[in-house]
């Protein structure tokens, strides 16, 4: 798992960056809406909006953009029609990716998508390609400074979480995904804070990428793929090594 944790910490910190573009926070808000729009304004009665909240308050996105966004997706004010799309197929050195997207027109999303993994090396395939290689999974990353594992386990297991594995300079806490919040609540309380709480998509096998020109020729992808307005989230099987992975990324 290598480079896994270590990517989600670096595009966490990443993402914090480029929100004051707005770019991140346009996509986090239409993620709220969406929610919103599918299972009502009341985050207590919809986890799928509570888990978009909480992962937009982890990017510092301002409350009142996240309130626009609830109300906007509860309302009647909203007029887009959004529809989640998942992409699979396969980058540079047989490195599985996932690609989800809120689009409102398909076909140039699709179009975008097939144009940035023929670009980069990749081959975008049909669906069930590369998903039986990853497993829906809550995913909670925290920073290894100063945390005593042991006691950061034992929240974790209170809340509900599975796993915990130490990666580099975080800790990885992964649980079944209806279990994201109450993890996350619960390491909290405890005192914890964590550098990103959400839904991912979890490799079940890896491959290893050890050059740096693969290595590139992988982030490249990722990168490319990650700027565009419509995708959401980009997920991938790659074992970077983190000190390459640090060189490369982004």
């Amino acid at each position: 798992m290598s480079g896994h944790s270590k990517w989600s910490s670096i595009k966490h910190k990443k993402g914090a960056a480029d929100a004051k573009r707005g770019k991140l926070f346009s996509k986090l808000s239409r993620a709220i809406i969406v929610a919103a729009k599918d299972g009502g304004g009341d985050p207590s009665n919809n986890l799928s909006l509570q888990n978009a909240i909480e992962k937009a308050k982890s990017y510092s996105m301002p409350k009142d953009n996240i309130e626009r966004a609830i109300a906007k997706g509860a309302g009647d004010g909203d007029t887009s029609s959004y529809e989640e799309i998942v992409y699979e197929g396969y980058g540079p050195d047989g490195v599985a990716v996932i690609v989800e997207a809120l689009t409102d027109n398909k076909n140039r999303t699709a179009a975008d998508v097939r144009h940035m993994f023929a670009k980069h090396g990749g081959n975008l395939g049909a669906t069930g390609a590369v998903a039986w290689q990853f497993e829906r999974r809550g995913v909670i990353v925290v920073s290894a400074e100063g945390v005593d594992e042991d006691e950061l386990f034992l929240a974790a297991a209170e809340g509900g979480a599975e796993d915990l594995e130490r990666d580099g300079e975080v800790f990885q806490i992964s649980s079944a995904p209806e279990n994201l919040a109450a993890v996350r609540a619960a390491i909290t309380d405890a005192g914890f804070s964590f550098e990103s709480a959400e839904l991912s998509m979890v490799p079940k096998m890896t491959v290893a990428v050890e050059e740096e020109s693969a290595a590139r020729r992988v982030m490249r992808l990722i990168d490319a793929l990650e700027d565009n307005d419509d995708v959401q989230e980009v997920y991938a099987n790659f074992d970077i090594p983190d000190e390459l992975l640090d060189l490369v990324a982004g």
